[in-house]
Formats: C-alpha cells, sequence, structure tokens
C-alpha cells in the first residue's frame, strides 16, 4: 500500500504514513458519485428509468465548486462510510492485539518452560560435577594432587601418607614415587628416594616410565654418575625408549694388547657436544678429574688410561678403560773390567754405567737385582776366588741382562 498523498510505501499494520505522518486510508472515503453510478447503473440493468435529475444536480453542483454536501442522503452515507471505516478499523486494531497478546502469551510459556529445562539441566549438571569431584578426590590422580598440594605446604608427613596411599592403588604410575622421592630429599635422605626405586624397579623391569622417573631423581639428587649403571642392566625396550641418556664411551685411539717400544701419544674422542675426563693413576675418573684437551704421552712402562664422556645435561658414559705398556730398548748386559783371570796384585773391578741406567752388583755368585749392592764406584778385588756379576736397571727398573766374571787373586807375601 501506498500513501495517497505523498506516495511513499507504508508497511502493512501502519496507522499512519512514516513520510508525511497522514492518516492511512484502510477503508477508501466516502464518494457520493460512486453511488449515484451504482444506482445509475442498476436501475439501467433493471430497466427503469435513470433519474437523471439527482445525477444532473451533481454535475451542476460540482462544476460551480459548490458541491451539495448538506443532503440528508449524502450526509447518511458519508457518515456510515465512516462509521464503516471506523468499524473496520477498530476490528483490525482488535485483531492484532488479539494476536500480539496471544503471541506474547506463547512466547512467555515458552520462556518458563526453557527457564524450567535449563533449570533441570543445571541442577543435573551440578549433581554430576559433584559426584565426579567426590570421586576424583578419592582417585589416584586426586590424591597425587593432594599430595603435592602437602608437599607444596611443606606438610611433608601428609605429603608422604597420600603419595603412599596412591601407591597402594596403583604401583605401576610413576608420579606417585616421583612425588615420594621428592619428600626423601626434602627430608635430606635421597638413599631412601634411590631404594624406592630400585625395590619397584626389580619387580618392573619395563616399566619405562619408571626408570625415566628414577633418572630424573639422579638428576635432582645431583647423582648423575648413577644413571649409566642404572641403564647397563636394563631390559632393552627400556634402553631403546631412554636412548637419549645413555652416553656412549670414549673411543681409544691405539690397541692395549700391543707393546710399543717407543713413547706414543693416545687419543679420545667422543661424541658432539660432550666432554672427555680422564685419569692416569688407576683412580675411577668424574666431572673432577682431568679434562681430556690434548693427546696423551705414553711414556716407558705401564700407564692405565681410565676416562668417561659426560653429555650437556651433566650425565657421564660407563668408564672405558685400557693399559698400555710402553718397553723402549735397553742396553745389554754391562760391560765390567777386568776379564776374568788370575791375578797376582789386585785390580779395581769397574762397570760402565750409561746415563740413564744404575748398576747392581754380587760377589758371592747369587743373582743381582734393584735389592743388591748398588755401584757407586771402582771395587776392590778381593783375595782368593771371587764370582762377579752385575746388571743395569734404568729409570723405569727394567733390568739388562747379568755380566759374569770369576775372579783369582793370589798374592805373594
Amino acid at each position: 500500500m501506498r500513501c495517497k498523498y505523498c506516495g511513499h510505501s507504508i508497511p502493512e499494520g501502519m496507522l499512519y504514513c512514516e513520510n508525511c505522518g497522514k492518516e492511512v486510508c484502510i477503508v477508501p472515503e466516502y464518494n457520493p458519485l460512486d453511488d449515484l453510478l451504482s444506482e445509475q447503473i442498476k436501475d439501467a440493468i433493471n430497466g427503469d428509468e435513470p433519474d437523471n435529475e439527482e445525477f444532473y444536480h451533481y454535475r451542476t453542483s460540482t462544476a460551480t465548486g459548490r458541491r451539495r454536501t448538506d443532503t440528508v442522503p449524502q450526509r447518511e452515507r458519508a457518515r456510515t462510510g465512516r462509521e464503516r471505516t471506523q468499524t473496520e478499523r477498530e476490528r483490525k486494531l482488535s485483531e492484532r492485539e488479539r494476536r500480539r497478546r496471544q503471541e506474547e502469551r506463547r512466547r512467555e510459556i515458552k520462556r518458563k518452560k526453557r527457564r524450567k529445562r535449563i533449570l533441570i539441566l543445571l541442577i543435573i549438571l551440578i549433581g554430576i560435577v559433584g559426584g565426579c569431584f567426590a570421586l576424583y578426590q578419592v582417585s589416584y590422580s586426586g590424591i597425587v594432587r593432594k599430595g603435592y598440594r602437602e608437599l607444596k605446604k611443606e606438610s611433608y608427613q601428609e605429603a608422604k601418607r597420600a603419595f603412599e596411599k596412591a601407591l597402594s592403588k596403583d604401583s605401576k604410575k610413576a608420579d606417585a614415587y616421583i612425588g615420594l622421592s621428592k619428600v626423601y630429599l626434602e627430608e635430606d635422605s635421597p638413599e631412601e628416594g634411590e631404594s624406592l626405586f630400585l625395590d619397584a624397579l626389580e619387580k618392573q623391569p619395563k616399566n619405562i616410565e619408571l626408570y625415566e622417573a628414577c633418572v630424573q631423581f639422579y638428576l635432582d639428587s645431583r647423582q648423575p654418575e648413577e644413571i649409566p649403571h642404572l641403564l647397563e642392566d636394563a631390559e632393552e625396550v627400556v634402553t631403546e625408549a631412554l636412548s637419549e641418556y645413555i652416553i656412549s664411551e670414549p673411543e681409544f685411539s691405539l690397541d692395549d694388547e700391543e707393546v710399543f717400544e717407543d713413547v706414543r701419544e693416545l687419543e679420545l674422542t667422543a661424541s658432539k657436544g660432550q666432554s672427555i675426563y680422564y685419569t692416569t693413576d688407576g683412580s675411577k675418573p668424574t666431572k673432577n678429574s682431568k679434562k681430556y684437551k690434548e693427546p696423551i704421552q705414553l711414556d716407558e712402562g705401564d700407564t692405565e688410561i681410565q676416562a668417561i664422556a659426560v653429555d650437556e645435561k651433566g650425565i657421564p658414559s660407563l668408564v672405558a678403560s685400557k693399559t698400555y705398556t710402553v718397553e723402549l730398548p735397553i742396553e745389554d748386559a754391562p760391560a765390567v773390567s777386568p776379564s776374568t783371570g788370575q791375578y797376582d796384585t789386585a785390580v779395581p773391578i769397574e762397570i760402565k754405567v750409561p746415563e740413564g741406567y744404575e748398576a747392581y752388583y754380587t760377589m758371592d755368585g747369587t743373582e743381582p737385582t734393584t735389592a743388591s749392592k748398588k755401584y757407586d764406584g771402582p771395587i776392590t778385588m778381593p783375595q782368593g776366588e771371587t764370582l762377579f756379576k752385575a746388571i743395569l736397571v734404568n729409570g723405569k727398573g727394567r733390568e739388562s741382562g747379568v755380566t759374569t766374571r770369576n775372579y783369582m787373586l793370589e798374592t805373594s807375601e
């Protein structure tokens, strides 16, 4: 519908034009010409003579601008048209109001039902949440969580009871072991924490989660040197899963089965990012031992090299150990003068001692050793028969062959 005054489109149900503010004519205004024309047409159809006088009067009044509005029929018809328009308007307004109220009531009923359903669902949800919370409190996870709360509050005995209760519910999960070991560390009892894990692992040798928790315990308790021993004899499934904690031993550049006749240099190598620590005195290496930076010189004699590799986390490898032997060529049996023979005058006995050696001798025929008499200058040949024996000993204690001389000294009186 459009406004007859301004032509603006009027939505259905509107009583006034939004554009010009004029009242909307729902029922067309009464026009006397319409009734007059209708009567003329009706009389013509029925064969009656049309009332031309009234039609002529209407045309005349219209032409002169003086429309007859005071005639009784015309006023009655106008009033009746207005009343019908008003009645129709009120009826439509009343119908719309009735429908509006019904719609509002239906909506209110729906809202009430929806609120009721929401309330019921909320009550059910609260019940479910409450039940779940109650079950959680007595579950393994709930008890472990309680243990950690008590641990944070430094209530160690309460925390210990909670973790032990959790272990009684499930001895395979690592969380309770970790929590209980933390309690032992706080109580300065790392040995009890270690026993806790080792006893459990003895019963569960394939529990990867538990092994990993034990590794972390050793790191927390500053005992990383125990990690390689823990994983050394572990099941293959465990070592494969925890390969990041298994550090390979250092590699040695020389074979220890060979005896070397000259001084050698030994090189040690490890994986990228790892450091090497070693000892040469037979003691076990640690991170406090000498750090490998350059080749190790192997001097004459036996040298035991023990070494470990340590990764960036401070986890060491098992100890790698090798013993090397270097035997430098030694002098032959010492030169002794005079030679074997009979003498009528006392001749001094002398041993030629090379640099870096010492000489030892006997004069009774026994084999000389480093416990024998040490040579420090010419020896007076004794009267009678003398079986003289001598050896050389280098700085590493290696002995030469034995030189033997048989002297007979007979001097004339």
